[in-house]
């Protein structure tokens, strides 16, 4: 059940990321794009996803993809809105001088503005895992399997046992992942301590 549950957030984390980076990399640079995408993601969001669960079931069917492609959307939001972000409220200074010593587009692009956006794109990933393993326990209720199953479990039999363990184990989950995440954020961005 947690290998499903990792599977399962694994996947929609990756296919949200591959989608909003480079999205909310080109959104920074075209406004009116920029004003569509986060529109559209945001308004999305406020969208439950139960609710996107039950809507993809009849296209897509019960079972994993249905349940990672809800999970994606919900991932998709905050990743692309910290990207945004991230590449819009760069140091005008240290581009300033990057471009004065001559330093041509894309390696300031590369060197420059991406180890700059990191931290703020890497929080947009980090509060989007929280949100996906929280919700990765709705992919049960499709017969996605995961920690779910222990909670939706217990609810049928009304044994306060495994709701205490499928909800226990989904917030150990989250705050493993959360340790990690900032462990390696803080491995990435070891340079700002020298």
């Amino acid at each position: 059940m947690v290998a499903r549950h990792v599977l399962i957030s694994l996947l929609s984390l990756a296919v949200a990321a591959v989608i909003a980076v480079p999205l909310g990399t080109l959104c920074s640079r075209l406004p009116r794009l920029e004003k569509i995408s986060v529109g559209f993601w945001g308004a999305l969001r406020i969208v439950p996803s139960l609710a996107i669960l039950f809507l993809l079931v009849p296209i897509m069917g019960t079972g994993l993809l249905p349940a990672a492609t809800a999970l994606t959307l919900l991932a998709i939001p905050p990743m692309l809105i910290n990207t945004v972000l991230a590449f819009q409220t760069l140091p005008a200074d240290i581009l300033e001088a990057a471009c004065g010593m001559g330093m041509p587009g894309r390696r300031l692009f590369w060197q420059i503005k991406v180890p700059l956006a990191f931290p703020t794109i890497f929080a947009g990933f980090r509060t989007a895992a929280a949100e996906v393993i929280a919700s990765a326990t709705l992919a049960a209720y499709i017969g996605a399997g995961g920690l779910g199953e222990l909670i939706f479990t217990g609810l049928g039999l009304m044994r306060e046992d495994l709701l205490w363990i499928g909800g226990l184990s989904v917030a150990a989950l989250s705050l493993l992942t959360g340790a990690l995440l900032t462990l390696i954020d803080r491995r990435v961005r070891r340079y700002e301590r020298l």
